[in-house]
């Protein structure tokens, strides 16, 4: 069933209008008409099954069915800090990132990061990548959004974690996997660095502000690999991947 996100507050039994860029995909390209049913999902946890009416060329409406609060979100709480990298490969990431479960994700300008824009341009992205992560969700199957975070600099967003994350970056030459560290008590940060990695100053901070270097074996890996690699297998190792008498 096709799924679309429509910001609440929403109840059971209301009639709504389709926003346009949801009747564009849903009635011009999926070709669907009235009666026909889709889902619907606020970001903060609810869902309910919709019906199409009123369908015309550029309008419909929405009719909402019970409102239910399912429960699809990993039970680990990570946080992705991803050095921006160019084009594709940073939607790539995002995209990837909420199919595996992420809480949240902090965009990062370093040293080696490609991609150098002023503010308006910034702000662009940010509502390009948004509706980069709306789209995963309705694919994935999500119905909580994970924030977006402010554009930042490497230094502040070392700095403005919680001292009780499990803090974790590749580096090239880490002796330490995944398999040798404690489950984490509390959330992660994973810090993936741009297309040139991180340089040896931002290495170094990283290291000083708690981030253990890890390894994913012998390989050096793409950054928009690397971040979905190493959260695949957080997932495996301490999320909702494991055999449900095991997690």
């Amino acid at each position: 069933m096709s799924r679309v996100y429509l910001p609440g507050p929403w109840a059971e039994g209301q009639t709504l209008p389709l926003p346009e860029p949801a009747h564009r995909h849903l009635v011009q390209v999926l070709r669907l008409r009235d009666g026909d049913s889709v889902a619907v999902f606020d970001g903060a946890g609810h869902e309910a099954p919709a019906r199409l009416t009123d369908i015309g060329k550029r309008s419909g409406n929405l009719q909402l069915g019970a409102v239910t609060t399912p429960n699809r979100e990993s039970p680990l709480d990570i946080t992705l800090l991803q050095c921006v990298s160019k084009g594709d490969r940073m939607d790539y990431t995002l995209q990837k990132a909420v199919e595996l479960g992420v809480t949240r994700i902090q965009p990062l300008r370093s040293e080696r990061s490609v991609v150098k824009l002023d503010a308006e341009r910034w702000e662009k992205k940010r509502l390009h990548w948004e509706g980069v992560i709306v789209s995963a969700c309705e694919q994935s199957g999500r119905t909580r959004l994970p924030p977006l975070l402010p554009v930042t600099d490497l230094e502040s967003g070392l700095t403005d974690l919680p001292a009780d994350r499990l803090k974790l970056t590749l580096l090239p030459g880490a002796t330490t996997s995944l398999r040798q560290l404690p489950a984490p008590t509390a959330g992660i940060a994973l810090l993936i660095g741009p297309e040139g990695g991180l340089s040896s100053a931002e290495a170094g901070r990283a290291q000083a502000a708690g981030f253990v270097a890890v390894h994913l074996g012998p390989r050096i890996l793409r950054t928009e690999t690397a971040g979905v690699a190493t959260l695949a297998a957080l997932q495996a190792l301490w999320g909702d991947w494991q055999p449900a008498d095991t997690a």
